[in-house]
Order: C-alpha cells, then sequence, then structure tokens
C-alpha cells in the first residue's frame, strides 16, 4: 500500500477496526467504550461510521471544533500550507504563517488588551498551556501557590506541579453548595474566598493565581455569574494575585462572545487558549498582560511551539468567525435551544436542572424520587442519576445524535454542537434528544430490539414549547401546543431574528 493512501474501509471495518484497538492500544480510553462509532467521513455537523450511518455530532470534539467537522475554509488553508513548500513545523521562528494566526488572535483580544497583550505558544493541550501561564505568573510573583474550583478540570493537577492547591466553592444555583442558589449562593461563595485572602493572599507562601473557568465544562457546564466573576477580579487584584482565565473550552465564540470573560466585562491577567483555536489540529496558547513578560527571554517551553498546519487553520478559523458573527449566532441559538430544553424539563421529572450559555450547553438528569443532599436554587435538587444519563447518551446514539457526558456525578449531557449549526439541524437535535429522553423515561429503551437506519437530517418534529409537535415516541410532545415555556425560561426568537447563517454552514458531506 502505498504511503499516501488511507486504508480502505470496507464492510468489515466497523468490527475489525474496534476489535484491533484494545490490542494495540492502552487501556485509558474513554470514547470507544460509551460511542461505539468508527467514524470514516465528515462534514459540518455530520459524521458517518463505518457502517454508513450517519450522525449529529453534538460533541464536535468536545466543543475544539467551533466550525464543525472539515469546514471547507479550514480545508483550504491546510491545502495552501501544504501546497507551498513552508516547513511543517518549526521551532519559535517568525513565520508568515506564525505572522498571520497571531494578528487574527490579536484581533478577537478584550479591547482592554488592544497592542499590548503578549502571546506565548507551548505545548499543544490545554495542560501544557496551564503549566505555562502558572510558570509565568509564579517568576512574575515569587509564589507557587493555586486557588482553583471545585469541579474544575483535572489538567489543573497535571498542569500546577510544585504548589500547593486550594479549592474554593464554585457558584451554582441546582447544586449551590450553601444550599441558598441564586444571587445568595454566589455572594457566600465570593466571601469564602475574599475570608481565605484576608489570611493567606499576601503572605510571601500565599498563591501566586487563581484559576477559573468561565463556564464550568466537564464540570457540568455551569456558567459563572457574572458579579461573581467581577469580584474575583477585584480580590485578586487586590491581593496582587494573578486572575488566569481559562478559556480552553469556552473561547473562540462558544458561549456566545468570542471569549467567555467578556460577558462579564472582566479583563484577566492571562487567558488559556487551546482546543478550537487550532481549526481542529492540536495547538495552545497563554495570552498575558505585557508587564509579565519582563525578563522572560530565553525560556523555553518545549518543541511543539509551531505547528504550521495547526496555526493556519486556527487562523482561518479565527477570521470566520469573527467576520461571520458567529458568536451572535451562537447566542441567538443557544437561548433558542434552551428554551426548548427547558421546555422538556417542564415535562418530565427526571430532568433536574436545563443551563448553560451559547451553544454550551447542559442537562442534568435526576432521580425524581430521591431528594439531594441540600435546598438550593428555585427548587430543592433532586439526586444525581448518573446511570439515567447514561442510558439517555446510548439512545441518543441509537436515533443518530452524538452527545457528551460530564459533571460531577456524571449525570448532566453536554451538547457542544459546532457554531455553523443551522436552524433546521438545531431542531433535528432537539427532535432526537426529546425521543431519546422519552424513551428512556418510559422504558421503552429497554425493549427496543436494536438499531435501525437512520434516516438523514431533514424537517424536524419537534418543534420547542411553541410548537405543536411531538417528540417520537411521546404522544403530543413534551410541551403543551402554544404554551409559554416554563418560568425562567425564554420562547425562542424568531429565526428572521437570528444573524444569517453562512452558506458553507452545517453543509451535509456529499451522498
Amino acid at each position: 500500500m502505498a504511503l499516501t493512501q488511507l486504508p480502505p474501509v470496507g464492510p468489515s471495518a466497523r468490527e475489525e477496526v474496534p476489535r484491533r484497538q484494545p490490542a494495540r492500544e492502552s487501556a485509558a480510553r474513554t470514547y470507544p467504550r460509551s460511542l461505539p462509532v468508527v467514524p470514516v467521513r465528515a462534514r459540518g455537523l455530520t459524521v458517518e461510521g463505518a457502517d454508513g450511518r450517519r450522525y449529529l455530532d453534538c460533541l464536535s470534539g468536545a466543543g475544539s471544533l467551533a466550525l464543525g467537522h472539515n469546514h471547507p475554509v479550514v480545508l483550504e488553508a491546510i491545502r495552501s500550507v501544504l501546497d507551498s513548500g513552508a516547513p511543517l513545523h518549526v521551532m519559535d521562528q517568525a513565520t508568515p504563517v506564525r505572522d498571520a494566526f497571531t494578528e487574527e488572535l490579536s484581533a478577537t483580544l478584550p479591547r482592554a488588551w488592544a497592542g499590548s497583550a503578549r502571546i506565548r505558544f507551548c505545548g499543544p493541550a490545554g495542560t501544557d498551556a496551564v503549566r505555562a501561564a502558572l510558570g509565568l505568573v509564579r517568576k512574575a510573583t515569587g509564589r507557587t501557590g493555586l486557588l482553583a474550583f471545585t469541579g474544575a478540570h483535572d489538567k489543573i493537577a497535571a498542569g500546577a506541579p510544585g504548589g500547593s492547591v486550594i479549592r474554593l466553592p464554585y457558584p451554582q444555583d441546582y447544586r449551590c453548595p450553601f444550599g441558598a442558589g441564586g444571587a445568595d449562593g454566589a455572594r457566600l461563595a465570593a466571601d469564602r474566598a475574599e475570608s481565605l485572602l484576608e489570611h493567606r493572599g499576601s503572605r510571601r507562601d500565599g498563591p501566586a493565581a487563581m484559576l477559573v473557568e468561565p463556564v464550568l465544562g466537564e464540570g457540568g457546564v455551569i456558567p459563572a455569574p457574572d458579579g461573581w466573576l467581577r469580584r474575583m477580579r477585584e480580590l485578586t487584584a487586590a491581593h496582587g494575585i494573578a486572575l488566569i482565565a481559562d478559556e480552553t473550552h469556552t473561547g473562540v465564540g462558544r458561549t456566545g462572545a468570542f471569549w467567555a470573560v467578556e460577558h462579564s466585562g472582566v479583563v484577566p491577567d492571562v487567558m488559556v487558549l487551546s482546543d478550537a483555536i487550532g481549526g481542529s489540529l492540536p495547538l495552545a496558547a497563554i495570552v498575558h498582560r505585557e508587564e509579565l513578560d519582563a525578563g522572560r527571554t530565553g525560556d523555553r517551553a518545549g518543541a511543539f511551539q509551531g505547528n504550521q498546519l495547526a496555526m493556519a487553520a486556527g487562523a482561518a478559523t479565527l477570521k470566520y468567525v469573527r467576520e461571520n458573527r458567529l458568536p451572535e449566532r451562537a447566542a441567538a441559538l443557544g437561548e433558542r435551544m434552551l428554551a426548548g430544553l427547558s421546555a422538556m424539563a417542564g415535562e418530565c421529572g427526571h430532568i433536574g436542572e436545563v443551563r448553560g450559555r451559547g451553544l454550551m450547553i447542559g442537562v442534568e438528569f435526576v432521580d425524581p424520587g430521591a431528594p439531594g443532599p441540600a435546598a438550593g436554587g428555585s427548587r430543592p435538587p433532586l439526586a444525581a442519576a448518573p446511570a439515567a444519563a447514561a442510558a439517555v447518551r446510548r439512545e441518543c446514539l441509537r436515533r443518530g445524535l452524538i452527545v457528551g457526558l460530564g459533571g460531577r456525578y456524571a449525570s448532566v449531557i453536554r451538547l457542544l454542537p459546532p457554531l455553523t449549526i443551522t436552524d433546521e439541524q438545531a431542531d433535528a437535535v432537539l427532535d432526537r434528544f426529546a425521543g431519546a429522553v422519552a424513551a428512556v423515561s418510559h422504558g421503552a429503551h429497554q425493549r427496543d430490539p436494536g438499531p435501525g437506519p437512520l434516516e438523514r437530517p431533514g424537517t424536524p418534529r419537534f418543534r420547542g414549547p411553541s410548537g405543536n409537535a411531538g417528540a417520537p415516541g411521546s404522544p403530543g410532545g413534551w410541551a403543551t401546543p402554544g404554551a409559554p415555556p416554563p418560568r425562567g425560561t425564554t420562547s425562542h426568537p424568531s429565526p428572521s431574528n437570528h444573524p444569517s447563517t453562512p452558506k458553507e454552514a452545517g453543509a451535509a458531506f456529499p451522498a
């Protein structure tokens, strides 16, 4: 077989490829166990498996595919580098590709950083970026400790060697650590941080930095209250502590702003960037205040600081997201999807809370007959139901929908569709998700004879809180036709009010 050829995809690939994987690879594999799909082709929201079935991918590489699979502008950027004869890998030398990426990234940063922020590349993973950010602020402050938050991504442990890590409570409504929820819960969480800093903040052995996700990703898709995040900025500034915003999952328009810190108006000292900034290829960097750059000449950050393909793909992605106003699109469509999911929650006792920001959405599953440990928010929390969430995930896959799973108890379904998803595709996602929830709630998934052929994405039956069509397997639908959405939700905006979706967005690959 020629080196330039890919292995053939035959009818047996679905069985043979997964069978060979455990014989060659470590047991530390996550997705093959819960998503037994062998992807062979993909475009936009759509993935085709080796078995010929098509799926709507609302996992998007854990959110790293801002434009979905194989977007034309990304493919063109990669081809242009390959065809140019440029080196595919350099160290940290200046190249035209690197220059184009840094120019485009600089154009997206908060205005307070305009012309003054500094970009530093590191290894290609988010963990590498966290390590680089901590190394930067530790040298600048002379301290080593780190303040982090409960539910934060486990890359903190891997990226923060050599210093103590203190975990603070992250505010949330449904499972408020103080049993209050809402503004009271956020205030109590901020008070806890303030109390700790009053005792340790300015000491020589105090913390060098506070690392915060503007929206907890794998921790269960929990948005930080804007007022709480502003108070964290005030506290860290008062005690000479660097505020590091982890935008690994939230950046590049995912939450409805280009960077999630922009919702609160907070300007951190450092931002950690990864995932979507590489346009589907591995790339990570940190962006920081220029004052932190003093005396940094000669620092090394590893060999993989100059991946030219990733920088080209990343620059194309950043430009496309910016020029086509995809953050605004994510905000409008995310509000619409949250309203539809909230309508489902109002009709289903197995959904405890629907939450998120933009196209970063979480649905927490609970046991209706088991009260949780504390009361808080608009209604007392129920015990988490990880088995129900896993069953819904399996049923989604059977219906041709790929979703993620996360949260402290692995009871939160995560929806991370590409920013290019169309209105029709969003309705198809809601349709299939509602059908999966209905099947699990009614026990139909246990009687199901097995997977059948999947329809191609088409006109969905689900219409959300104001529609008049039901979800598959749920007579009458999740919401009463014409009824308003549950209290605290927002009805679907009219599609005519959405920012226009680019022509290429979500296009299916040729049949």
